[in-house]
């Protein structure tokens, strides 16, 4: 006889076999398994592939570093100076390096094989593309200079980067350009943006916590079929162990077949990834390799918890040999233990109502924090379900037949609803959080509101004649202004300028030439001493305090000065900026505008008050987690077709019985659909309560404005409660299928 662990590998095997050859029905659930498995496996793939990307990515942009602190470089015959230097055109975004040669041997560039001379440029694949598209002649007419290479592979973050190299002869080490020997700098760290660090994390753990849940569902489709094959083997002789086990085997089966699918969907996935990808999402074939040791995790784990799932789902079915029998006594689940995970998750997150910036060590407990209250709300709805319908009754005959039946046994429904809670609380969270860094970015001085929607920062000293002169013939520039930035200590700044170009800073009201305005800090008859020319000025006590516009960054306190106010006194600005107002008739005025700009000076930035880069990255962000999560609401919510096909077959009996005594079949139907939408109700409740914490933590973690997205909690759970209750309509016809008065026959 076989005996110990060689024993439950012939059980569970035999379990594997079972799963092939118990029918029809024995594929359908090896199918079910193995479909909700795979679409799990894929996304823990997906998610196991991004930071080995991101590193390979990070590698070649680390090799192509540039140390703008290294102030020990001797000019040589192998050196060169360098400065950065970026423009946008249309929707795309370009960022690049100036090369000036100091010798005959300059470094090259990793991906370059010819260093540019003045009036060249070596760029990137996709920006060669662009490039050469008939309608984009003002792109090439940018830089006035000839391609003369592309950058290979090894010198680029990805294949969709829009990146340059500039030959130049305008830099100078005195100016403050630096001067290198060489590209690449381990030393050198990469500023990262706390808030797009924490939107990072708080978008995988939305969308990986929801698809373990749905896994954990997942192993159980099908488990009336099985049940019944495995009464047949009590019959033959079979234990209570060894029927757990031979379950646990045929779960298994199809958790492996789970496996190979989805490794198929994960090579779908890199390929979408490779050939859809832009920006800094965009990455090489090679560099889509998952991490190995989270490959095993996966692979191990997720066998091996369809197993513990399959095992502890059994604890509570008791298989004879002439059926299988639930266990009827209710035993009433406890709070306390189910408290642990979510107070464990609030205790983690909590710190982080005292901000991130500064902290370098808050991703894990963001991660883990997040982790624990969402799987929280699978533990926390079941107890909540039960102590509601407890309480429950009175009513139609619809309403009581389900109160009656979730009051009996509401873990079933249960079950796929917290998949659904979890995945709503995930959503409402990210939603939250996009929606208070946007309102960061959605100042009252928006382009609609500015008279001036650009504004020019030169990056040379170039007189301001040359700069009029140029906006002069610029095509489409109705009007500009200069402002005159002058350092007034080493916390005050004055802006020197015309009353229309001041309304850009600050809500000043009526306005002269001759009145000051104070803000940020600022006050009345204050002294100051003016940058470089070292004159004083005191402002005059009639200026008036008046509020900035939260597009502005605070930068010290500002005094805003009309040109008569400072007449008369000796200033050198340390600054003096452009702000345009263009044609809005002229859809290329401001591609025009930047060509004059980069003609001018190739370091000047030219900033668009209507540019709304971040704001649409951020949508872009939200809308992406949304068609996810409403996928993985129509996944979820199909697999609650077949777990209502399931509740209606094991009890067709009991169903034709009521509807031969009289039960008409409407209230039936009333009655099934009652029973998901009360758990679906509770679930919503839990969850937009978990997720709009979830939101109010991280927004205050980011110092974001604290704001409630009502369309979006009121859109989401919408989504959520429509899938639920359609898909279990769609389950319907087969209530009506099974009461027949055929199905009260009995063998």
């Amino acid at each position: 006889m076989i005996r110990g662990p060689r024993r439950w590998l012939f059980e569970l095997g035999l379990g594997a076999r079972m799963s092939v050859a118990g029918g029809r029905a024995g594929w359908f659930r090896l199918g079910l398994i193995a479909i909700g498995v795979g679409l799990g496996v894929a996304v823990l793939l997906g998610a196991a592939t991004v930071p080995a990307a991101i590193a390979a990515s990070n590698a070649r942009t680390d090799a192509r570093a540039i140390d703008n602190f290294d102030e020990d470089v001797v000019k040589g015959d192998d050196t060169l100076l360098v400065s950065r230097t970026g423009t946008t055109f249309g929707d795309y975004a370009f960022s690049g390096e100036m090369l000036q040669a100091e010798g005959s041997r300059p470094p090259l560039p990793p991906g370059v094989t010819r260093f540019p001379g003045p009036g060249e440029m070596v760029v990137s694949p996709e920006l060669d593309r662009l490039m050469r598209e008939p309608g984009n002649a003002l792109l090439r007419e940018r830089w006035d200079a000839e391609v003369i290479g592309v950058i290979g592979d090894e010198g680029l973050s990805g294949p969709a980067e829009l990146f340059f190299y500039l030959g130049t002869d305008t830099l100078s080490a005195e100016d403050g350009d630096p001067r290198i020997e060489g590209f690449g700098d381990a030393t050198i760290e990469q500023d990262v943006v706390p808030i797009f660090v924490l939107l990072t994390l708080v978008g995988m753990v939305v969308l990986l916590i929801p698809v373990m849940v749905f896994m954990a569902s997942a192993v159980r489709f099908g488990d009336q079929s099985r049940d019944r094959r495995l009464a047949a083997l009590r019959l033959v002789g079979a234990d209570a162990a060894m029927t757990r086990r031979i379950a646990a085997g045929e779960t298994l089966a199809g958790a492996v077949v789970g496996l190979l699918i989805g490794g198929l969907l994960w090579v779908g996935e890199i390929l979408l990834a490779n050939r859809y990808g832009t920006g800094a999402l965009s990455f090489y074939l090679s560099d889509l390799r998952p991490v190995p040791l989270l490959v095993a995790v996966i692979v191990v784990g997720v066998p091996v918890v369809a197993v513990l799932v399959t095992l502890s789902a059994m604890r509570r079915v008791v298989v004879e040999p002439l059926g299988v029998t639930r266990m009827s006594v209710t035993v009433r689940r406890r709070l306390w233990w189910r408290l642990i995970l979510p107070l464990v998750g609030l205790g983690l997150l909590w710190p982080l109502y005292q901000g991130i910036d500064g902290r370098s060590d808050y991703e894990a407990q963001v991660v883990a924090g997040m982790a624990f209250l969402l799987v929280g709300i699978s533990l926390l709805l079941p107890w909540l379900v039960e102590a509601v319908v407890r309480r429950l009754g009175g009513g139609s005959p619809a309403w009581e037949l389900a109160v009656r039946r979730l009051q009996f046994d509401s873990g079933t429904a249960v079950r796929s609803v917290s998949g659904i809670a979890v995945s709503v609380a995930g959503v409402l969270a990210m939603q939250g959080i996009v929606t208070g860094i946007e309102s960061l970015y959605n100042g009252s001085g928006s382009a609609s509101a500015v008279r001036y929607g650009m504004e020019i920062l030169p990056g040379t000293d170039l007189p301001e004649r040359t700069w009029t002169a140029a906006l002069d013939s610029t095509p489409g520039v109705l009007e500009y202004q200069t402002v005159r930035m002058v350092r007034a200590g080493d916390d005050a700044t004055l802006r020197i300028g015309s009353c229309p170009v001041l309304q850009q800073f600050a809500r000043l009201g009526e306005c002269r030439d001759g009145d000051v305005f104070a803000l940020d800090g600022a006050a009345p008859g204050a002294t100051y001493t003016l940058g470089e020319s070292g004159s004083s000025w005191t402002s005059p006590a009639t200026t008036r305090v008046v509020d900035s516009k939260s597009d502005v960054p605070a930068s010290g306190a500002t005094v805003l000065v009309t040109p008569s106010a400072i007449s008369g006194v000796a200033v050198k600005p340390d600054n003096t900026y452009f702000y345009v107002a263009l044609d809005p008739g002229a859809p290329q005025a401001v591609e025009h505008l930047r060509n004059t700009a980069v003609g001018l000076d190739l370091q000047a930035y030219v900033f668009s008050y209507a540019n709304s880069t971040v704001r649409d990255a951020l949508a872009g962000m939200r809308d992406a987690l949304l068609v996810g999560s409403i996928a993985l609401l129509f996944l979820i919510g199909a697999s609650m077709i077949v777990n209502v096909a399931e509740q209606l077959r094991e009890r067709r009996k009991v169903l034709a019985v009521l509807v031969a005594f009289g039960t008409r079949r409407r209230t039936l139907s009333g009655s099934v659909l009652y029973q998901v939408a009360i758990p679906v109700a509770l679930g919503m409740i839990l969850a937009v309560s978990v997720g709009t914490l979830l939101a109010t933590i991280l927004m205050v973690a980011v110092d974001a404005p604290l704001t409630v997205d009502w369309f979006g909690i009121g859109t989401t759970s919408a989504i959520a409660a429509i899938v639920v209750l359609g898909t279990t309509a769609a389950g319907l016809p087969a209530l009506w299928r099974l009461t027949r008065p055929g199905n009260l026959r009995s063998e």
